[in-house]
């Protein structure tokens, strides 16, 4: 345990003895723009039956270089990615307090609260030759781990909701000026914060699971020495619509490393969550989608003082990997296979 870090379970422990509807208000903006060092972005993906993967980012400040902008990534097929960020000023940046309504440009994110649980949001993205505009219907209640907001020392904070877990994708992508209609699965979720992550955290995983019956979220966050090494658990199981299980309480084993030359960072490719003798999730990679150095983000004086005077070595990965559910269920242990996409990132 930790006494610089307040956690957001509501308890008893680390979970959620009663897991809390997430309300409109809490995908809504929650910085204060004019404030230095604050970072808020709203996430969409979606898995196309196509074949493509798509990544779209609202950004009211990016998590890394604090400019305020949107992102578009676009996996085809065949692997090739095509990413592009675009930044624009902060008076381009439009967002509600009370609703997730967002523009940035002409890019926005909607809401339809017609049915308040299982709401429908739409987002456009449009920058040259690549854009999405796609409508996501919840499958799965929105959720946040306990009052979804995470304290670090005195002053620091992290916020994370859940908004769509799971939800039905329908809509359209443009690539290389072509419009394609898709339909698939997808996720969206949102955070905020005032502190930069190199400061406090080492390493981070986060991945979500979609099986036939249930849907699996999770983030394991490893502080570095200044937050006492203190890793930050969070797990959510879903069957159906309806989460079922909101905790911190599990054991994360990590084995079989590999070095990529590419980051310059190893990863595992084998994770395996245990939730006491109840559940068990394991996590096989079968291919990395792409990996990244991010020091290259930094401007070139950054970027030496970071390597060689911090000897930062942050890296990204994105995971293709096999997933295997064993979930007790009703009395009964529930197998479920499949595959699924998940990430790391190293800040230090």
């Amino acid at each position: 345990m930790s006494t610089k870090i307040k956690e957001a379970w509501l308890g008893p422990g680390r979970k959620d003895g009663e897991i809390k509807p997430i309300q409109p208000k809490d995908d809504a903006l929650h910085i204060d723009m004019k404030k230095k060092g604050t970072r808020e972005w709203w996430y969409f993906d979606a898995r196309l039956e196509n074949g493509y993967t798509v990544v779209g980012f609202f950004r009211a400040k990016h998590e890394r270089t604090g400019k305020t902008g949107v992102e578009i990534t676009i996996y085809k097929p065949n692997g090739e990615k095509t990413q592009k960020v675009i930044d624009y000023n902060p008076s381009d940046f439009k967002a509600s307090q009370d609703l997730p309504e967002v523009q940035i440009g002409k890019n926005y994110i909607k809401v339809d609260y017609s049915n308040k649980e299982l709401p429908n949001y739409e987002i456009f993205l449009d920058e040259g030759e690549y854009g999405l505009h796609l409508k996501y219907t919840a499958l799965v209640h929105g959720w946040k781990p306990g009052n979804g907001y995470i304290e670090f020392g005195k002053s620091n904070y992290f916020g994370w909701v859940i908004a769509l877990p799971r939800a039905d994708v329908e809509g359209t992508i443009k690539v290389d000026n072509e419009t394609i209609k898709v339909k698939g699965i997808g996720y969206h979720d949102h955070n905020w914060l005032n502190f930069n992550f190199a400061m406090i955290i080492d390493y981070w995983y986060w991945g979500r699971i979609y099986s036939d019956n249930f849907t699996i979220i999770f983030a394991y966050i490893k502080c570095n020495k200044r937050m006492d090494n203190y890793p930050i658990q969070v797990l959510m199981l879903a069957k159906n619509e309806n989460v079922i299980l909101s905790t911190g309480e599990y054991e994360l084993i990590q084995d079989n490393f590999e070095y990529n030359n590419k980051t310059g960072n190893k990863y595992p490719k084998v994770l395996k969550f245990k939730v006491g003798d109840q559940q068990e999730i394991t996590l096989k990679v079968q291919k990395i989608i792409d990996s990244d150095n991010l020091l290259y983000e930094l401007g070139p004086i950054t970027r030496f003082l970071a390597k060689n005077i911090l000897k930062l070595r942050p890296g990204y990965f994105r995971l293709n990997s096999k997933f295997i559910l064993n979930i007790s269920d009703g009395g009964k242990t529930v197998t479920e296979e499949g595959n699924t996409l998940h990430e790391m990132v190293i800040t230090k």
